[in-house]
């Protein structure tokens, strides 16, 4: 079969963690098979040292910056490793001229990945991956598989892989722990969305610190970007204003494989729906996820230790903006999920 693959994974972080699945697909019926993946440099770390991925090539681009110069080198480079395949899980138009450019013999595409609409870059596929189920009613790790195990006609399942821990990250998460109370319980907060409708309420927050905070002797930090620390501290500001608990900010103080430390050292994960929610489920943390415009039947982590909660709105999933949702200033979608339904899933996990 095919001995030298190229996967196009040019898409946001939580993505590309479950791009892994099928990765780790292929390796289990191709062990033999040499796997590279072109990703972005800000995913980079999730997908060096990952055991289902031999190489990567970084390729950050924005539309209307990149020159000539910069195309026909990574073409050149491409094309100087010799593929004879090529996966595309983004679909996106660069990526698949880049490989068309490149010359590599099989070209393969989904017919949706994303949305249900229809694109002229499948013209560059030799090989279009007709997906037929629901892409709002599957998990997004099973689409991604879906790919593969229509092109390879095999079966089975696997899960994320996310890049292995080093001693440097147990090293570095336990310096950044020293700063933490000595507690019994140790607690991630992840509190914000990539936008507006995924981001649970301060005040939410607020109440299910100030909650857990009286029914156990925990430690409570966040994580997140380095453009997500400001943020975090009006987060840490509004759980100061109703208890005395001392929040610690870890935002932009981590690289992605030392997050995965963090979740790995912790008692229990608070989280939005955001890419650290699936680098946390490859490490079985226990997991509470708060859904608004998204919807879990598609982003569930893949995780038997998570739970998730979700209104379940009827305008819902949707991706509109804040101020154009009919329920703006307190989206339904975000505000039916109660701090109280968090709380007790929380006391029932940390009790188990």
């Amino acid at each position: 079969m095919y001995k030298n693959i190229l996967i196009n994974a040019l898409v946001n972080l939580g993505d590309v963690v479950l791009t892994t699945s099928a990765l780790a697909l292929i390796k289990r019926h191709y062990p033999a098979a040499k796997i590279t993946i072109m990703v972005r440099g800000v995913v980079a770390d999730a997908v060096r040292n990952n055991p289902v991925i031999d190489d990567v090539i970084i390729f950050d681009y924005k539309a209307k910056k990149n020159s000539l110069s910069k195309m026909a080198a990574i073409i050149k480079e491409i094309k100087r490793r010799h593929f004879d395949l090529s996966i595309s899980f983004d679909r996106k138009l660069r990526p698949a001229l880049l490989t068309y450019l490149a010359g590599i013999p099989r070209r393969i595409g989904p017919s949706k990945v994303f949305d249900n609409n229809k694109s002229r870059v499948t013209w560059l596929y030799t090989d279009v991956i007709e997906i037929n189920h629901d892409l709002n009613k599957t998990l997004q790790a099973e689409t991604y598989q879906t790919i593969v195990r229509k092109f390879f006609d095999i079966e089975g399942h696997e899960k994320p892989v996310f890049a292995n821990i080093t001693s440097d990250n147990e090293n570095k998460v336990d310096e950044l722990f020293k700063r933490l109370p000595q507690t019994e319980i140790k607690i991630a907060l992840c509190v914000k969305g990539t936008f507006p409708l995924k981001t649970w309420p301060k005040e939410y927050f607020a109440e299910v610190v100030k909650n857990l905070s009286t029914k156990f002797n925990a430690a409570f930090y966040i994580v997140g970007a380095p453009n997500d620390k400001n943020y975090a501290d009006e987060v840490i500001a509004e759980i100061k204003s109703t208890s005395n608990v001392n929040v610690e900010n870890f935002c932009g103080e981590t690289n992605l494989v030392d997050l995965a430390t963090i979740f790995k050292k912790s008692d229990l994960l608070i989280t939005v729906d955001t890419g650290a929610t699936h680098i946390a489920a490859t490490t079985g943390v226990k997991t509470i996820v708060m859904y608004g415009c998204t919807s879990p039947d598609r982003w569930n982590p893949i995780n038997d230790n998570a739970t998730v909660f979700t209104s379940r709105e009827t305008c819902c999933p949707c991706s509109v903006k804040v101020e154009n949702c009919s329920s703006y200033p307190k989206p339904k979608c975000l505000y039916n999920v109660t701090p109280k339904m968090v709380t007790e899933s929380a006391i029932i996990k940390l009790t188990k």
